[in-house]
């Protein structure tokens, strides 16, 4: 059985009767002395639910999900954002993401402040609402700001990562193999009826790209540079894509879990 293989596998790398090695995707930087877990189950017997929940394994550095939740409590990430402007101009800026988790997206709490060479200002994601924050006034982003920075959110890993928690629904769709690697497709669909489709490897079990659509608009996801932090597997870089062309490019610098985030950072009423 599936789970069976996963615990196989956790048992024995903790006896060390298995080793601890990276091997590289095409399109990722990998680090050493990483844990591999090889999934080789035909379609009738894997499910969609069952690859997430492996996933879940591989990001949580083999601790599972309570490990991950326990670690990713709180979430400090520093880092810096390029956006191509459709006039093919490159804005460039760098931001702080704080993150505390809530028991499910509704409790989720997101600031992400942005400081470019122009302009700096906040959008914070609480309670399912959106607003945005310049020098401590509140403002309402435009609507394709706002659109933006939800689909960082429900459209991202940590989806697919929580679905259980979110009462999601995780469907296999097929085996698919593109530029050399083999994926699992998978479909994730809301409470919100929002759709997220991940390629997640099968050599790695790491979701290596993702797609979803918003007005219209395809977009491609993608994620390179994985390394553990904390001991939670973390891309360090991402690129997205619209319709094929790439509008947005992330690089994290720094990433820190479970420190003190004040809830002021997101109390609308204090600001």
């Amino acid at each position: 059985m599936f789970f069976r293989h996963i615990l196989l596998a956790f048992v024995a790398l903790a006896a060390g009767s298995i080793s601890i090695s990276a091997q590289a995707e095409p399109e990722a930087k990998e680090t050493p002395k990483e844990p591999e877990i090889k999934v080789d189950l035909t379609k009738e017997q894997t499910d969609g639910r069952q690859v997430a929940e492996s996933s879940i394994i591989v990001y949580s550095g083999l601790r599972g999900r309570e490990g991950l939740d326990q670690v990713r409590k709180t979430a400090v990430e520093i880092g810096r954002t390029s956006y191509s402007d459709p006039d093919g101009k490159t804005r460039r800026a760098e931001y702080v993401r704080r993150v505390i988790r809530g028991t499910s997206f509704v409790d989720e709490k997101v600031r992400l402040d942005q400081k470019f060479p122009d302009a700096e200002f906040a959008l914070v994601f609480e309670g399912g609402r959106i607003y945005g924050i310049i020098s401590d006034t509140v403002f309402s982003p435009r609507d394709d700001a706002e659109r933006s920075f939800r689909n960082e959110i429900v459209h991202g890993i940590a989806a697919l990562l929580r679905y259980k928690e979110n009462g999601a629904n995780v469907e296999l769709l097929k085996s698919e193999k593109v530029m050399g690697v083999d994926y699992y497709v998978v479909e994730l669909t809301d409470k919100d009826n929002f759709k997220t489709t991940y390629f997640i490897s099968k050599k790695t079990l790491r979701v290596l790209m993702l797609e979803y659509e918003d007005g219209g608009v395809k977009y491609q996801r993608r994620f390179y540079d994985h390394n553990y932090a904390q001991g939670t597997l973390v891309p360090y870089r991402t690129v997205l894509k619209a319709d094929g062309k790439e509008i947005e490019e992330s690089t994290i610098a720094t990433i820190t879990f479970g420190q003190t985030v004040e809830e002021s950072f997101f109390a609308l009423d204090a600001q």
